[in-house]
C-alpha cells in the first residue's frame, strides 16, 4: 500500500526487541527522567548511533513500551465476560492480575512511575482506551448487580481496588518479601495472596440473603 511503513527485516525486529528489553530494565529502575539513551544503548550492548537508527528519541522508546504495557495490562479486563458467572469471572480476573504482578514486575513499576509523575506521556491512553474499557466493564458489573447476581457496590471502585491490591505484589514486592520473611516470602506468596483476595472480594460480593 502506498505510504505504508516499510516491512522490517527479522534482524531489524530483533534489534528493536533488544532495545525495548534493555529500555524496560533501565526505565523501570531509574524512571523516565533518570534514564538516558546512553544507558539504554549500554544495556542493549550496542552503540548509541546504532540505537538511534531504530528509535530517534528516548520518548519514542518509552511510548512504544507504554503502549505494549497497557495492552498487556488491559487484556485480563477485556476477558471479563458478561455472559459468564459473575463470581467466577471476577475470581479469574483477580488471579490473572496477580499472575501479571508475578510475571511482569518491571512493567508494573514502569507504569507506576509514569502515573506518579502525573502521566504526562500516556494521558491520551488513560482518557481514551483505558477509560472506555473500564466504563464498558463497569456497566457489565452493574448489569450483574441489577440481576441480583452479586451485591450492589460501586463497580469503578471495585475495579480500582482489584488493581491496587494485586499490583501491590509487583510494586512493593521487596517490602512484601521482607515482611513475610524467608518462611512465607517465596513463590508461594502469590498463591497465598490469591486465596486471601478471593475471600476478600468474592465473599463481599456474594448476594445478600
Amino acid at each position: 500500500m502506498e505510504g505504508s511503513a516499510p516491512r522490517r527485516t527479522r534482524i531489524q525486529q530483533e534489534k528493536r526487541e533488544l532495545i525495548l528489553e534493555a529500555a524496560l530494565e533501565v526505565f523501570s529502575t531509574n524512571g523516565f527522567r533518570g534514564s538516558t539513551i546512553d544507558q539504554i544503548a549500554e544495556a542493549a550492548g550496542m552503540s548509541k548511533p546504532n540505537l538511534l537508527y531504530y528509535f530517534r528519541r528516548k520518548e519514542d522508546i518509552h511510548e512504544t513500551l507504554m503502549e505494549r504495557l497497557l495492552a498487556t495490562w488491559l487484556a485480563p479486563l477485556r476477558e471479563l465476560d458478561d455472559i459468564g458467572d459473575p463470581l467466577t469471572e471476577l475470581r479469574n480476573y483477580i488471579r490473572r492480575k496477580l499472575e501479571m504482578a508475578r510475571d511482569f514486575p518491571r512493567e508494573s513499576r514502569l507504569f507506576a512511575n509514569e502515573i506518579l509523575q502525573g502521566a504526562p506521556r500516556i494521558m491520551p491512553l488513560l482518557e481514551g482506551e483505558l477509560k472506555t474499557l473500564v466504563d464498558e466493564k463497569a456497566n457489565v458489573i452493574k448489569g450483574w448487580m441489577r440481576a441480583g447476581k452479586i451485591a450492589r457496590t460501586d463497580p469503578w471502585h471495585l475495579i480500582f481496588s482489584i488493581w491496587a491490591t494485586t499490583q501491590h505484589y509487583a510494586d512493593f514486592d521487596v517490602q512484601v518479601r521482607a515482611v513475610l520473611g524467608d518462611d512465607r516470602g517465596g513463590d508461594g506468596r502469590f498463591e497465598d495472596a490469591a486465596r486471601f483476595l478471593e475471600q476478600l472480594f468474592i465473599d463481599g460480593l456474594k448476594p445478600k440473603g
